[in-house]
């Protein structure tokens, strides 16, 4: 199994498409089939696969603030107003996926994106560990 991390700046952006700094992983790992997992060891954020760039965000954008409005109903309750949320979002949104990897290259359909979803406006510094087993 070959695993590398990364850091990432999320800051204000929700949402940080990932795709190339994954493939560079797989490149590195030497061009086999397998399987390629990226996993963030946060509580407060999830990986996905969407398309980017044709309004998705703005539509998962609005889904999580209905979803998961940024009031004070939340328990879990330190941080930001509505940081409660941020707890809440890797039930729906796991901090991990796997994807296929064909001759090299990540397996994705024509417009999937491996993207980070970060609300948390508290920890703007993410780990993203990609490890690939062939």
């Amino acid at each position: 199994m070959h695993t590398e991390t990364f850091e990432l700046r999320t800051g204000s952006e929700r949402f940080t498409d990932v795709t190339a700094r994954v493939s560079e992983v797989v490149t590195r790992a030497g061009g086999r089939d397998g399987l390629c997992s990226v996993f963030l060891p946060h509580a407060t954020a999830g990986v996905a696969l969407f398309e980017t760039g044709a309004g998705s965000e703005a539509d998962l954008d609005a889904t999580i603030d209905r979803l998961l409005p940024r009031d004070d109903r939340w328990r879990h309750a330190h941080g930001s107003p509505g940081h409660g949320a941020d707890h809440v979002l890797p039930a729906w949104m796991a901090p991990s996926l796997t994807v296929p990897v064909v001759d090299g290259a990540l397996a994705l359909g024509t417009w999937q994106s491996i993207v980070v979803v970060d609300p948390n406006v508290d920890n703007p510094v993410r780990t993203v560990r990609v490890s690939l087993l062939t």
